[in-house]
């Protein structure tokens, strides 16, 4: 009986993980359908399921509308400049929380962590003003050199990630007359490979979807992001839902090969990051 029982309950937790993973993989089908079809056959009704024809028609005439290959470009310069600055930023930062002894570090952290509970939305304008102030603007300096000086949910996460790195290694160090910057680089560093690659997978995936930042400080054509480029397929009385699926199945595809890439460090980063400190 208990054996059947336990049977029982694995087929249903089974059953509810693949209903759970259908939901969540719906909308990627949805997007893939409907980038192989006509505006009209995806507004049809009754709902068409499946494209009549499958061709590559909607990715050409979306790739042809604009310098996609530029946008593409200019979003893989700023996602590659803001994963350097935020892993270097973090891991730096969270060193000095998690590793060394000073006056007030627990209101310091409390202080940043507070951050995080500020809207953007309040920043938004403010931050604007300062940036065209300093002539900043339609560069891609406000949409990389923030990175260089810390998140707080990073910071966080690094942070709690070497909490639980024993200081057995900081005072071995110490005691052969390492400074704190070489226990920092080449003890603590080499050893956070899974948090670190958790920090560049969330940031490859902020960066690279991100949309306001663009919106605000980029206008020239040569500057904008792939994230700007769907905005092409937007009008104001029809919009081209066909070409903006296609073109957005092809923007979804490097984060896929990129937590895929990374998917064991990110989940041992996350897991490890949760449970020590």
């Amino acid at each position: 009986m208990k054996k059947s029982r336990r049977k029982e309950k694995r087929l249903l937790i089974y059953l509810l993980l693949i209903l759970l993973s259908v939901l969540m993989l719906f909308p990627f089908y949805w997007m893939i359908r409907s980038s192989f079809m006509s505006n009209r056959e995806i507004m049809t009704v009754p709902i068409q399921w499946l494209p009549s024809h499958y061709d590559l028609e909607n990715y050409k005439n979306a790739f042809a509308r604009a310098p996609f290959a530029r946008y593409f470009l200019n979003s893989a310069v700023i996602v590659a400049i803001n994963m350097v600055g935020s892993i270097l930023s973090a891991s730096f930062i969270a060193f000095g929380f998690a590793r060394l002894k000073f006056r007030g570090r627990n209101f310091w952290f409390a202080m940043l962590l507070s951050t995080m509970m500020i809207p953007q939305t309040v920043l938004m304008i403010p931050q604007f003003l300062i940036w065209q102030r300093v002539g900043a603007y339609n560069t891609i300096i406000p949409l990389t050199l923030p990175c260089f000086f810390g998140n707080a949910f990073n910071v966080f996460l690094v942070r709690q990630f070497y909490a639980g790195i024993p200081k057995d290694y900081d005072e071995a160090a110490l005691v052969d007359g390492a400074s704190y910057f070489t226990i920092y680089w080449r003890i603590v560093l080499p050893m956070s490979k899974p948090v670190m690659c958790t920090v560049g997978v969330f940031t490859f995936m902020g960066t690279w979807n991100d949309f306001m930042g663009p919106l605000l400080y980029l206008d020239k054509e040569n500057l904008k992001t792939v994230s700007l480029a769907l905005q092409n397929f937007m009008g104001q009385h029809v919009s081209e839902w066909n070409l903006m699926m296609a073109l957005a199945t092809v923007i979804t595809l490097p984060m896929i090969v990129v937590y895929f890439m990374a998917q064991r460090y990110f989940i041992e980063g996350i897991t490890f990051s949760g449970i020590k400190g």
